[in-house]
This record gives structure tokens, sequence and C-alpha cells, in this order.
């Protein structure tokens, strides 16, 4: 049984500015291209049967720049629609509602281009992904490049936990994690490693 190979792409403008970036998609900053190509080392030595990424720009490139070859662009790898809170910081979030925790309290209706959506409706999105990803585990590794908190709800999902719990595995841009199994279950391998 191989393992997911999950690689958060590099640095971008508003990441580095810590502001919630669902569907607006930015290009990696001079440092999220370094981070992407300091990957490469990190995942060429496995057995990649399958490389998948999120559409968005950040995630493509990051996936280039670390030699992956993608073998198809999955929309349900897009990160968490944020809704009202694109393009907003927590901090400034917190301003108008004290206490707002993203994991609990969830986002407010944007726009058409970001009607925000459920912390459970990622989950949903990160099920299907892992039904594409499980039969191609048969005969390797299977990198997946894509977003932080989509990437966490899809760790919760592999460990078989509530969507939400997502909240507990903090994801960097530009590492790169590892779920495999032990006995059959399945399990973190690796976490949040820096190139």
């Amino acid at each position: 049984m191989g393992e997911i190979i999950v690689l958060r792409h590099g640095e971008t403008e508003w990441s580095r500015a810590r502001r919630h970036t669902g569907r607006t998609d930015l290009p990696l900053t001079a440092h999220g291209e370094e981070q992407a190509r300091a990957l490469g080392p990190l995942v060429k030595s496995r057995p990649l049967v399958r490389t998948v990424s999120s559409p968005a720009a950040r995630a493509r490139r990051t996936a280039e720049l670390a030699g992956l070859t993608v073998d198809g662009f999955d929309e349900d790898l897009w990160e968490w629609d944020y809704g009202g809170y694109e393009g907003i910081t927590s901090a400034e979030i917190r301003e108008g509602r004290p206490g707002w925790y993203l994991w609990a309290d969830g986002v407010i209706p944007g726009d058409t281009d970001h009607p925000g959506e459920t912390v459970e409706r990622v989950g949903e999105r990160c099920d299907a992904a892992l039904d594409r990803i499980r039969p191609w585990l048969e005969r390797g590794d299977v990198a997946v490049v894509a977003h932080g908190h989509v990437l966490r709800v899809l760790t919760a999902r592999w460990l078989g936990l509530e969507p939400a719990a997502g909240r507990l595995f903090a994801l960097d841009t530009g590492t790169v994690s590892t779920l495999g199994t032990e006995h059959g279950r399945p399990v973190i391998t690796s976490w949040n490693v820096p190139a």
C-alpha cells in the first residue's frame, strides 16, 4: 500500500499576510517558488504512480517547480471557499465577531464567486477526492498538491475523523507530509516537514 504525499503550495502574498485565500487564484511569491523547488528532492525518491493537484495556479506551479508531472486536476482539492471572509485575516474578522474561529464558527456568504461553504461540505469534497485516490495507492504513492485548510480536512477524513478535526493539523506553506497505514489502519507517517 502506497502513501499519500501531501504537498501544501508555496507562499503567496496573501498566505504571507495570513489572509484567507480560498478561490482567489494568486501566484506564488519568489519565496514561494523557492519553497516549491526545495520540495523536489523530498518527493523524487518516492515511487509516485500519480500526482493530482488543485486547479489553482499556486498549486499547479508548486507541482511544476517540485518536478512533478500532474496527472489530473481535481476540483474537489480547491481550498475552502471562505465566502465573505475571502482576503480577510482572522484578526480582522474578530474585530466584528469577537472570538470567531473558522473551524467552529464557519464563514458568511460572499459574492457569486465566493458563496462560502461549511466545513462539512469541505469534508464531502475531501471524501470524494480520497475515493478517487485510494485505488491508486494499491500501486504506489500518490502526490496531492493543494492548500492548507483543504489538506487539513483531507487528513482528518483519511484518519476517519470529523472534518472539523482538521483544526488539529497546522500546515505551513511549502511543506510535505505523508499519510499512510499501520496494520491496515490510516495514520500520519510524517507531518508539516519543511524543505
